[in-house]
């Protein structure tokens, strides 16, 4: 089996332009019979890594099958740097390189016959996707879902028909919020923690997986523990300038943890008091 540090080879097998600066990214692995990527947890991520250029840390959105059935690892990327612009230039037929998994996902077996809350702001709702998911595919297992996703602008909104698809399953609530909203806007404008307020929680019976702007997630949990959330219960997913992906760069050092190694996915007691804080 490859050795987690060594890098695979991967076909680009397409990219979907989300918006003017995300897209997305459908790998299919050269080595398909390597399970070791396949392993791959709904909160973990990826290195991705572009020949000659560099590799960056990539929260993993879906494992989906080719039409033969040959397995395709899904990323969804903001090109903002050298490495992730790289990474937008790329098209079907190029080949990149895949480090991973790495980090510790979101704890789904705790949460298993609770309510579950996934709340996410702007690209944070692209690691969620897998965590979704996997509550959908394992329905009988959770009690009632509720996906609340929030953004700056109305236009900033990707996958709308997928929350629209969401909406439509059974004991499950949708709450889309943009801070700025267009005129042809059908859900709520404000922020994120007013949406909060208005759901229907059984918070004894609730557990929370965050992820997106840190002033969002502290000011989400906050929220929820006002409306009787135990703080046990919220889990949060944290981004730094991750490099080696195993905690020896000391690039995303986080207080005593490293993200990288420690997390991504935080309770959030643990970090409740470095979350927001300079120099940490």
């Amino acid at each position: 089996m490859r050795h987690q540090q060594l890098p695979a080879s991967a076909e680009v097998v397409r990219r979907v332009q989300e918006t003017a600066d995300i897209f997305t990214l459908q790998l299919r692995l050269d080595d398909p019979s390597d399970p070791s990527l396949l392993t791959i947890q709904p909160g973990q991520f990826n290195m991705l890594g572009v020949f000659g250029v560099g590799e960056v840390p990539i929260s993993f959105k879906a494992l989906t099958n080719d039409h033969d059935g040959t397995p395709l690892l899904e990323h969804t990327i903001r090109a903002v740097g050298r490495v992730t612009r790289a990474l937008s230039a790329l098209k079907p037929g190029d080949r990149i390189g895949v480090r991973g998994p790495f980090g510790h996902g979101w704890p789904l077996a705790e949460a298993q016959a609770k309510d579950v809350c996934v709340i996410t702001g702007g690209l944070g709702c692209a690691p969620a996707v897998s965590v979704v998911e996997h509550l959908f595919v394992n329905r009988s297992a959770f009690g009632r879902i509720h996906i609340i996703q929030g953004v700056r602008h109305s236009d900033d909104l990707i996958w709308r028909t997928q929350y629209e698809a969401w909406a439509r399953k059974p004991d499950t609530e949708v709450q889309l919020a943009a801070d700025s909203a267009a005129p042809d806007w059908p859900w709520f404008s404000g922020r994120v923690t007013e949406l909060i307020k208005r759901l229907s929680l059984q918070p004894e019976r609730t557990r929370v997986y965050c992820c997106g702007p840190e002033p969002m997630m502290r000011a989400s949990a906050e929220q929820l523990i006002t409306q009787g959330v135990n703080e046990d219960a919220i889990w949060l997913s944290l981004e730094r300038n991750m490099q080696c992906a195993t905690g020896h760069c000391g690039h995303c050092q986080f207080g005593a943890d490293f993200i990288c190694r420690d997390g991504p996915v935080f309770n959030y007691p643990h970090i409740r008091d470095r979350l927001g804080l300079k120099g940490v």
